[in-house]
């Protein structure tokens, strides 16, 4: 069982609290981490150790093509120890070993597309079109916001903790990452890998602890920055706290995908899109496709077809190469999940398939939800609000017009999917969609070099790409005088 003390300053510490938790493999309960938390002590020692690092000459001279090298370093290394990364991913989150083996596999792509895409940045301008002879020279610098507080959830442990020190390390700011608390585990790893590379102390930093934790963190006077990614209710907390100081705010939060499936599409990559789309990582991923519009004249085709698919998924241990399909997180989690499904069969929604949890075969010491399917319309709440479990809707339009309408129809807006041969025509539609990823005949892919975040409640700000490091950074206008006489400083006197 691994000890997961606080990482401030390069180095493991003991916490000063003296409190610690457990951290529980979903799949059988098992002890996998005894977790150390944090003092309010603990978190200023870790943010001092960050602004330290920031104002030090050592990280402040480092070059953009230095922390380039620095990111693939640590990507290699991430590599050399990817068998321990999985297994870690698995005990801790409850993924699939598939699923484990791809999420290390991108948190390395990401780095690496981090650090070549950070060579894209202009960190010094020197504008000819408003400088004078003579008169002035004027530069636009683009500097390091500061201290950051960032804080990820526990589905994509590895992966979430690479999305968000990559721009840290880019864009030479430093931080104080949390992890959740449910799934401390590759987190801790990856803190281990970076404490061999060339980062000087106190550019990352990673303390413990749930929600009490995290206020603390992003309330500190000395954190800049925020960047959090989590459920919608949360980040709206998180935006009260940092109006405080006029925090930067970046917030990727909660989804509520539509799936659009029109009679043209190709059927069978339809069908198996849909469930892809809302069962991947047993529908815990904010993208997840979870409310399935479907053309009427191809509803009752598509709605057996997807049935008949959902029996052939393979249910099991994680760690099995051959499972498809996990436990969720835990216990709260799974009732939560069967909370929603039973509210949505009392107003009326028609359950398909699954709502319950599953048992026997090895399962009964995790939490396995049945996949479940639900017909369900706009006056249902599951049809609105995000479920995070094995849980979509069918809902049957007739027009592409009531397609977009209903999609259309939340007050989220993370992602879409959208199935038809007529390209021209889905392109179209997906300007329409009011989502920050529109997917076309494909499903939950992301490409660490596009901008990636919401619309409406799905958050604010974007991760990935440049556009995600520019959010990392603060322009700043220096004006050099090149004049001597300045018969405006006559006008006070």
């Amino acid at each position: 069982m691994r000890e997961i003390k606080l990482f401030i300053n390069n180095q493991w510490v003991d916490s000063t609290s003296g409190k610690n938790i457990n951290s529980l493999n979903p799949a059988d309960s098992t002890i996998v981490a005894r977790v150390h938390l944090p003092s309010a002590k603990d978190i200023d020692t870790a943010l001092a150790a960050a602004q330290n690092c920031l104002n030090s000459s050592a990280w402040r001279a480092t070059t953009l093509s230095q922390r380039s090298q620095i990111l693939d370093d640590i990507a290699e290394k991430i590599k050399l120890r990817k068998d321990e990364f999985i297994e870690a991913e698995i005990n801790d989150s409850g993924a699939v070993f598939r699923k484990a083996k791809t999420d290390i596999q991108n948190s390395i792509n990401h780095l690496k597309v981090v650090s070549k895409q950070m060579m894209e940045l202009n960190l010094l301008v020197h504008d000819k079109n408003y400088s004078r002879p003579s008169f002035s020279r004027n530069e636009i610098a683009r500097v390091p916001v500061g201290v950051c507080a960032q804080i990820i959830p526990w589905n994509f442990p590895l992966l979430m903790a690479a999305w968000k020190i990559a721009p840290v390390i880019a864009t030479g700011c430093t931080t104080v990452l949390k992890p959740a608390l449910e799934s401390p585990l590759t987190a801790s790893l990856l803190a281990d890998v970076i404490s061999k590379s060339a980062l000087p102390p106190g550019v990352i930093n990673m303390i413990n602890g749930g929600a009490a934790e995290g206020q603390y963190l992003v309330r500190h006077k000395i954190v800049r920055k925020i960047a959090f990614t989590g459920s919608t209710q949360v980040g709206k907390q998180i935006m009260q706290h940092a109006s405080v100081d006029l925090k930067r705010v970046t917030l990727e939060l909660g989804g509520k995908s539509a799936n659009i499936i029109f009679e043209d599409a190709d059927f069978q990559n339809a069908v198996d899109g849909a469930l892809y789309g809302f069962l991947f990582h047993s529908g815990q991923a904010c993208t997840s496709g979870s409310r399935i519009l479907v053309q009427r004249s191809i509803y009752d085709q598509f709605k057996q077809a997807l049935l008949e698919k959902i029996k052939k998924v393979k249910i099991g241990a994680p760690k099995d190469p051959e499972t498809g399909f996990g436990p969720v997180i835990n216990k709260k989690q799974g009732e939560q999940i069967l909370a929603f499904i039973d509210e949505a069969k009392t107003q009326g929604a028609t359950l398909l398939c699954g709502g319950h949890r599953l048992k026997g075969q090895g399962l009964d010491s995790g939490w396995f939800i049945a996949p479940t399917l639900l017909e369900a319309n706009s006056s249902h709440r599951i049809y609105h609000e995000e479920v995070f479990g094995p849980v979509a809707t069918l809902t049957p339009f007739d027009t592409a017009e009531e397609a977009i309408e209903l999609a259309n129809q939340t007050h989220y807006g993370l992602a879409a999917g959208v199935w038809s041969q007529n390209k021209d025509k889905v392109r179209e539609l997906a300007d329409r969609l009011e989502a920050g990823t529109v997917w076309i005949n494909e499903y939950h892919l992301l490409n660490s070099g596009i901008p990636f975040g919401g619309f409406k409640q799905s958050g604010m700000g974007r991760e990935f790409g440049l556009e995600g490091l520019e959010s990392y950074l603060e322009t700043k206008h220096i004006w050099t005088s090149d004049c001597v006489k300045k018969p405006w400083f006559n006008s006070i006197y």
